[in-house]
C-alpha cells in the first residue's frame, strides 16, 4: 500500500466519522447531565431527512413546488435538521425529566418514530418510496480549500497530507473538530460545565445549592438535539450522494453510542473512537474482499467489520466504563 492510498483511506475515514462523532457529542452532552439517550438514531435520522427534504424544496423548481432558489438550499435544509432534532430531543426531555418517564423507553420509541415518520412524510412529498430528489450543487456543502493547499501540495509528506487530508473537507466536518474542542472547554472550564456535570452525578447536591436541575438537564437535551440536528444534516447535504434515502443513518446512532462508552463519557477520547470507527467503515469501503493467502475475506464480512469491531471494541479493550452515577435515574425533588 503506497502513501496516496494510505491518504485516501484516512481522508474517508475523516468523512466517515464526521456523524459518529457529532452523534457521540451529543449522547455526551445528554449523559453527562444524567439522561441516557439511546435516541441519537432517531434524531440523525430525522435530521437527515429535514435537511434533504428541505434543501429539495427549496431548490425546485417553482413550476415543481420549489423556492426556485440557485443557492443556499443547504442553509434552510440545516436549520430544518436543528428545529426537528431538537423537537424529538424536546419530546425526550419531557417523557425523562418533566414526566420522570423511562428514559430507555423513550429512547426506543423516538428510535421508531423517526423511522416510520421520515419513510411516510417522504413517500407523500416526493413519491419516491421514501427518498428525497437528488440534490444540486446549490442544495449542499461544497468541500473547502484551505489557504496554500495547491502551493504546498508538492512539499515532500506535509504537502499531500495537508492537501488530501486536512483540506477539501466541507464546513460539518470542520465544525464536528471545532465541536469536540468546545465540548471540553464548556465542560471542564465553566461554570455551567461544571454544574452540569454534577447534575448527572448527584442532581440532589446540585438542587440543594439553588440551581435548577431541570433547566440544566433540558439545556443540555437542546444542546444534544443541535448536535444529532447536524450529524444528521451532514449525512444528507455533506456527502458525495446529497439527498435523503430511508433509514440511512444504518445503526450509526447506536455506533455513535458505543463510542461514547469506548470514550468513557470523555471528549477528546470520543473523538479518536469515532475516528477509529470510521478508519474501519473506511477500509470496509475500499476493499471488497481481502486476500490472506489461506483465505479470502469475502465482501459481507468487510461490510460487517465496522459492526463486528465495536462489540469486540466494547467486549474486550474498555475495560470498566462508569457512567454519571444519576443517569438513567428521574431526579425527585425533596420537599
Amino acid at each position: 500500500m503506497d502513501f496516496g492510498s494510505i491518504l485516501q483511506i484516512l481522508d474517508s475515514a475523516v468523512r466517515f466519522s464526521t456523524p459518529l462523532l457529532l452523534a457521540c457529542l451529543a449522547g455526551l452532552w445528554s449523559e453527562r447531565s444524567g439522561i441516557f439517550d439511546i435516541g441519537l438514531e432517531g434524531k440523525m435520522l430525522i435530521g437527515a431527512f429535514a435537511a434533504g427534504a428541505f434543501s429539495a424544496i427549496a431548490t425546485m423548481p417553482v413550476y415543481d413546488g420549489g423556492w426556485g432558489w440557485q443557492t443556499g438550499g443547504m442553509w434552510v435544509g440545516m436549520v430544518a435538521a436543528i428545529i426537528a432534532s431538537i423537537l424529538l430531543a424536546l419530546i425526550h426531555g419531557v417523557a425523562s425529566i418533566t414526566l420522570r418517564g423511562n428514559q430507555l423507553i423513550s429512547g426506543v420509541a423516538i428510535n421508531f418514530f423517526a423511522a416510520g415518520i421520515t419513510v411516510l412524510l417522504g413517500a407523500s412529498w416526493f413519491r419516491q418510496g421514501g427518498d428525497t430528489p437528488q440534490l444540486p450543487a446549490g442544495g449542499r456543502f461544497r468541500p473547502i480549500e484551505l489557504p496554500l493547499s495547491e502551493t504546498l501540495s508538492d512539499v515532500p509528506v506535509f504537502g499531500p497530507i495537508y492537501q488530501n487530508l486536512i483540506s477539501g473537507h466541507n464546513l460539518i466536518i470542520y465544525f464536528g473538530f471545532f465541536a469536540v474542542l468546545a465540548t471540553y472547554w464548556v465542560l471542564f472550564r465553566t461554570r455551567y460545565g461544571l454544574r452540569l456535570r454534577a447534575v448527572g452525578e448527584n442532581p440532589g447536591a446540585v438542587d440543594t445549592a439553588g440551581i435548577s436541575v431541570v433547566k440544566l438537564r433540558y439545556s443540555a437535551i437542546i444542546i444534544t438535539g443541535i448536535l444529532c440536528g447536524i450529524a444528521g444534516a451532514y449525512l444528507s447535504l455533506g456527502t458525495s450522494a446529497p439527498g435523503f434515502g430511508r433509514d440511512m443513518t444504518a445503526g450509526r446512532g447506536f455506533i455513535a453510542l458505543a463510542a461514547l462508552i469506548f470514550a468513557k463519557w470523555r471528549p477528546v477520547p470520543a473523538m479518536w473512537a469515532c475516528l477509529l470507527f470510521g478508519l474501519l467503515e473506511a477500509i470496509s469501503t475500499k476493499y471488497q474482499s481481502i486476500d490472506l493467502g489461506f483465505m479470502v475475506l469475502p465482501g459481507q464480512f468487510m461490510q460487517a467489520l465496522p459492526y463486528v469491531m465495536t462489540v469486540v471494541i466494547l467486549a474486550g479493550f474498555v475495560g470498566k466504563a462508569i457512567p454519571p452515577k444519576a443517569g438513567g435515574e428521574p431526579y425527585v425533588k425533596e420537599r
